[in-house]
């Protein structure tokens, strides 16, 4: 599953790749919020956007050296 992500990633333009970072971001940052006011949330989220959020970053570095 994990390819098929990655191989989207690449096919997606710069702009739009950036756009669903900033996105992520503001989830992770939303959803780290609600764990520290001890609301209920699946903290195992956090850790899977992060790795997602990872990812991105990675392609967006490839396409800009490009």
């Amino acid at each position: 599953m994990t390819i098929n992500i990655i191989t989207e990633l690449k096919n997606t333009e710069i702009i739009t790749l950036q756009q669903k970072i900033i996105e992520l971001k503001k989830e992770i940052i939303l959803m780290r919020i609600k764990k520290n006011t001890q609301q209920n949330i699946k903290t195992h989220l956090i850790k899977d956007k992060q790795h997602l959020l990872a990812q991105m970053l990675t392609v967006e570095t490839l396409k800009l050296n490009k």
